[in-house]
């Protein structure tokens, strides 16, 4: 059953992911189409055409290889500017790589196409064009995060005690059966699971932060007035001192850093929490889903969009990680980057843990939405041939044409981006020599979620 219930796991993530990539693809598509370029292929995917089907001037299809799509369109790279010298000349290296680039974008160009040509479309519907694409990401994501946030609802602790623990441990250590240890201050003053902590020492505590910020100052005899079967009950507590997880002021747990500020990993791979010194109760505070409002929603998007971005920045720095996780055995740590095969793999280990429906669910569209975000800021970079390049390439033409008709000099014509092409074909053996090293690593040394 665990078996089956990980295969299904990776076969919905994959299809989750095929589909954003489809749709990424058709934002450029149906904003090609609607300023009238024409686009001779839709394709999901690279290499060795799968499946496809031809409506019209374009053929739709899957090919082999889930890396990526998409769309040709006629005429992307510009015409070479004519110097006055036409006769025959040796081209550099450089310029022979970016005139063959630019000759098999006219391939497709017929005589009845001459106007329906990318590059000769005004910048600002190229930005459009260009867009469209991680724009349908960014999409896709808010339905996701939409879904999640404001249907589902998202963990939240409660005041309410869920769990009562019957002995003192420290931080990090977990006691199954009391021998030698201590009961806790709240299973010898008679706390239970289903109590609704309201005050403590006579402060009102309306919320879980509350609470425990007040349970974690306190030391001694502590009153604390819970609420059971309708009714308000005190308890004299001597709460304890215990070293437990370092929180900030609003709760979030704080983690160990190293010198350049990045952060410390146990054996496992998973990060080093900071420890402090505090009162200690011996209480597992409840946790229910609570929808967010429309402008939570939004903020909590921003803050993963932040994330995926900062991620985004430090992933070169994370390349020897995965290198070492892939070819030498090092410990592969739970936030480390992951390809295709590996956030599949997680998909099915979601689905294997046997969680409530509910949380499943959960866990699988905020990573589909998470995975989204990526597209979207990994796109954005200007360098070719990501969206991105193509982005900076028309705002370059656009600014270049405005300042020419600023100071009434004649417009200098298209950026040439094929002059780009060999950038683009560093960026592409890069990308695959990483993507060949995250396989590895994701098939041989796995990010594991759930340890």
């Amino acid at each position: 059953m665990v078996a089956l219930m990980t295969v299904i796991g990776i076969v919905l993530f994959v299809l989750g992911l095929l589909f954003s990539i489809a749709w990424h693809e058709l934002g450029h598509l149906s904003t090609a189409k609607m300023f009238g370029i024409k686009c001779t292929e839709y394709m999901v995917g690279f290499g060795r055409t799968l499946w496809s089907v031809r409506r019209g001037e374009t053929e739709y299809g899957v090919k082999a290889i889930p890396l990526g799509g998409f769309v040709r369109m006629v005429g992307m790279l510009p015409p070479a500017r004519r110097t006055g010298d036409d006769g025959p000349r040796k081209l550099s290296r450089w310029r022979a790589m970016a005139e063959d680039a630019r000759e098999a974008s006219y391939i497709e160009v017929g005589p009845e196409d001459e106007d329906r040509q990318f590059y000769q479309r005004s910048p600002w519907k190229r930005l459009i064009v260009m867009f469209a694409g991680p724009g349908m990401n960014v999409v896709l994501a808010a339905i996701l995060l939409g879904v999640l946030f404001m249907g589902i609802g998202v963990p939240q602790s409660t005041t309410t005690i869920g769990l009562v623990t019957e002995c003192v441990a420290p931080a990090g250590e977990s006691v199954t059966e009391c021998t030698d240890e201590p009961p806790t201050p709240a299973a010898e003053a008679g706390l239970e699971a289903g109590d609704v902590i309201v005050e403590v020492d006579g402060a009102p505590t309306p919320d879980w932060n509350a609470a425990n910020q007040a349970i974690r100052e306190s030391l001694g005899g502590t009153e604390i007035v819970v609420e059971r079967d309708g009714e308000r009950i005190p308890f004299d507590v001597d709460i304890i001192e215990n070293e437990l997880p370092a929180r900030d002021a609003g709760g979030e747990i704080l983690y160990e850093t190293d010198a350049d500020g990045d952060f410390v990993y146990d054996d496992q791979g998973y990060r080093v929490y900071q420890t402090e010194t505090v009162g200690f109760l011996g209480i597992v505070f409840a946790t229910e889903r609570s929808t967010l409002t429309l402008g939570e929603s939004a903020a909590e998007m921003g803050n993963m969009l932040v994330s995926v971005g900062e991620a985004l920045i430090a992933l070169p720095g994370r390349v020897p990680e995965v290198f070492g996780a892939a070819f030498l055995g090092e410990q592969r740590t739970q936030d480390s980057p992951v390809g295709i095969v590996g956030i599949s793999r997680i998909g099915g280990e979601i689905m294997s843990q046997g969680l409530p429906l509910v949380d499943t669910a959960a866990l699988m569209i905020q990573i589909l939405a998470g995975v989204n975000l990526f597209l979207f800021a990994f796109n954005m970079l200007p360098i070719l041939p990501l969206d991105g390049g193509h982005m900076a390439g028309a705002l370059w033409e656009a600014i270049r044409r405005g300042w020419a008709r600023l100071t009434r000099r004649p417009d200098p014509g298209p950026v040439d981006v094929a002059m780009l092409t060999p950038v683009a074909y560093v960026v592409v053996a890069c990308f695959l020599v990483f993507s060949v090293v995250l396989l590895v690593a994701d098939l041989f040394n796995p990010v594991r979620l759930f340890g």
